[in-house]
């Protein structure tokens, strides 16, 4: 190799640090600037609840669950087969308050877990 190879390389290297310095200092201003404008965001929204402001249960205590035996509602059938049903003609929920409130328990001897090749309930 003669000396204008190694100046070559030489120039080269010092560009391409260079060049990587450059990048370092334009990433490094970028992410400044991102936490400048945060900041200026953050201190244009409002403050957080005070602690007399924030959420608290009712007098009565927590809500507990409750539970029902609800049963299908069924679709009303139209008078006339040529009659439309509305909207206004159905009910807004698809099921409705059972007037048994006893809960079905499983009975002994009928089918088990799905697939489990027993005859079911005989």
């Amino acid at each position: 190799m003669n000396t204008a190879t190694y100046e070559l390389i030489a120039a080269n290297s010092t560009v391409n640090a260079v060049a990587a310095f450059v990048g370092g200092l334009f990433i490094a201003g970028a992410l400044v600037w991102a936490v400048l404008l945060g900041i200026r965001v953050r201190s244009k929204e409002l403050p957080p609840p005070l602690p007399e402001e924030q959420p608290r249960l009712p007098d009565t205590g927590a809500v507990h669950e409750e539970r029902e035996v609800r049963e299908p509602d069924e679709v009303p059938l139209a008078a006339d087969e040529s009659e439309r049903l509305m909207p206004y003609n159905l009910h807004a929920a698809g099921s409705r308050h059972a007037d048994d409130q006893h809960r079905k328990r499983w009975v002994p001897g009928s089918s088990g877990s799905f697939g489990s090749g027993g005859p079911g309930r005989t």
